[in-house]
């Protein structure tokens, strides 16, 4: 889908921003642990907000232009655990969860899987008081992830509205709104706010030109790079930390 100039930035070019600025994140979360509120250290954790919603666009259109559904749903399944020893890893998080919270407990790829998941639901031809029965569950077990099940409902209306880049955009501050109304009572109120920054991915999803860019690689890129940048945000921590968890649900 085009959502901007035909030169703009490709697939792979979004993709590459949003690692930067989840690299930039995670290490520091390492070092300037816990919610400190610099105002230099809020600006860089604003920038770190440009990577989720840039993840469920592209869920949403991977599920669009995907040739195997099913391949792409257990893919993503594969990364997801994998990728879940990563996070706890990085973040001195229980491998096991719910010993210390409902919050953080695995990473933001379960809930990726299950916005794809979602998708695939809502776009069959099952009834629609079924569907919206078996979101409950799905809402449930997507909760305790990275983005919680907000980023499920984020996929699905990135999805749903696709004939307008307006609307799409306008569904996902509301449900992020939604998660920094939660962050802001539940957890840390400057850092609820900070949520709302995730308004600076639109004007880059908006120079999406719908071109996935030249290299073929970037898809097995990203598989390997997030866990693999994962663990060694792990190391840092336990070189400079000991083992000590640096977020909430550690």
């Amino acid at each position: 889908m085009q959502t901007g100039n035909e030169k703009g930035l490709t697939g792979n070019a979004l993709k590459l921003i949003a690692i930067a600025a989840m690299t930039l994140d995670h290490v520091l979360w390492i070092l300037f642990p816990g919610y400190r509120h610099m105002w230099w250290l809020l600006a860089l954790h604003a920038i770190g907000r440009i990577t989720a919603p840039i993840m469920w666009f592209f869920i949403a259109e991977g599920y669009l232009h995907t040739h195997d559904f099913k391949k792409y749903a257990l893919r993503l399944l594969l990364f997801a655990i994998v990728s879940h020893f990563a996070y706890c890893f990085a973040f001195g998080i229980s491998f096991l969860p719910f010993l210390k919270s409902v919050f953080n407990q695995t990473s933001v790829i379960w809930s990726l899987f299950w916005g794809l998941i979602t998708i695939r639901l809502f776009d069959s031809e099952l009834k629609t008081w079924l569907k919206f029965l078996l979101l409950v569950p799905i809402l449930a077990i997507s909760f305790p992830s990275d983005w919680s099940c907000i980023a499920v409902v984020a996929i699905l209306y990135l999805w749903g509205k696709r004939e307008s880049f307006a609307k799409r955009m306008f569904w996902m501050m509301v449900w992020t709104a939604a998660y920094a109304v939660v962050f802001f009572f539940c957890i840390d109120r400057v850092y609820g706010v900070l949520q709302m920054c995730t308004a600076l991915s639109i004007p880059l999803l908006y120079l999406y030109n719908g071109q996935r860019g030249t290299w073929k690689g970037m898809k097995w890129f990203f598989y390997i790079y997030y866990p693999a940048h994962l663990v060694a945000v792990g190391v840092l921590r336990m070189l400079l930390l000991g083992n000590v968890g640096v977020m909430i649900g550690s």
